[in-house]
């Protein structure tokens, strides 16, 4: 059989990766994460996930509809989106509320700026802090691990790690690694974010240099000011937010300088707003700011063209 000549521009050589593709590891790799939510705080947060999958999904139809665009639903990006946003919420949270954070994160910060890859902050962790600043009762209220055994309609509410270590408490560290504490959905079962971590990392999705230095970096602040380490990067959303938020293909750097400048930004400001701030948790402010600060990050990190200095030195 003759083989035809293609003639193509590059990239010549392509991975086979689609968004799709990748969108659906990541729900894969956040499948842990829901499922000891569903064991830690009852079928309930399964009713949130639902709630914000599908605002999502049907938030992103009209809003293309609307605005004459090709529907993009068949991505999965708009699923991805509903889940972590979800992850990010007590499991108490009125579904009205969770619905209109979906409507948020995909309307006003997703399709308003032109779709996927046009956003320049994380939809989800945006979403998250209208939501504080809009029903702040509702999203600091934290369900009791396991309150839905004792037969009771209510759930019963706690305190989370972190308050409770401002207030002079200790909470056992396989307490915080089994996730048996309270706090959002998705961040208080650190081995189930781990075991997400090390799949994401197998199919190659995600590098880890942004979430390792990120946590690094929050632990290296820790010892410096005497505080526990391990109860740091265990506690709150840091986990979460190191391995599936700040490593959002669109709000993050592209270079590996450029990620290690963010990713050090993104610690540091965590560790800040822990202890010299009002809020008992700063992942969420940490990584919007850092994402704003993305365009001037791959700016300074650019990598210098192969040949440019050498170039400069040619007289003609």
């Amino acid at each position: 059989m003759e083989e035809l000549l293609i003639i193509s521009p590059s990239p010549h050589i392509t991975s086979g990766a689609s968004t799709r593709k990748i969108m659906l590891d990541v729900i894969i790799a956040l499948l842990p994460a829901v499922a000891a939510s569903a064991v830690i705080f009852g079928l309930r947060s399964l009713l949130i996930i639902a709630v914000t999958v599908t605002v999502s999904v049907l938030s992103e139809y009209i809003s293309r509809k609307v605005m004459k665009r090709d529907n993009t639903i068949t991505d999965l990006s708009a699923v991805v989106t509903g889940i972590l946003l979800a992850l990010n919420l007590p499991v108490g949270i009125n579904p009205l509320c969770a619905a209109f954070g979906a409507v948020t994160a995909i309307v006003v910060v997703k399709q308003m700026f032109g779709g996927i890859g046009n956003n320049f902050v994380n939809p989800a962790l945006t979403a998250r802090i209208v939501l504080l600043s809009s029903f702040p009762s509702q999203m600091t209220t934290w369900a009791q691990p396991f309150w839905y055994k004792s037969g009771s309609v209510d759930a019963v509410t706690c305190a989370t790690p972190l308050a409770l270590h401002n207030a002079g408490e200790t909470v056992p560290v396989l307490d915080l690694f089994f996730g048996t504490t309270g706090g959002c959905m998705g961040e208080t079962c650190a081995m189930a974010i781990l075991i997400g971590f090390v799949y994401l990392l197998i199919r190659r999705v995600i590098s880890p240099v942004i979430p390792l230095t990120y946590i690094g970096t929050v632990a290296l602040m820790s010892l410096m000011f005497g505080q526990d380490f391990l109860f740091e990067l265990l506690s709150g959303g840091l986990l979460l937010g190191a391995v599936f938020m700040a490593t959002d293909y669109t709000t993050s750097p592209i270079n590996t300088k450029g990620r290690v400048v963010f990713a050090v930004g993104c610690g540091v400001l965590t560790f800040l707003i822990r202890h010299f701030a009002n809020l008992p948790e700063g992942v969420s402010f940490s990584i919007m700011i850092m994402n704003i600060l993305v365009p001037l990050i791959e700016r300074a990190t650019a990598p210098r063209p192969f040949g440019e200095k050498e170039s400069k030195n040619v007289t003609v």
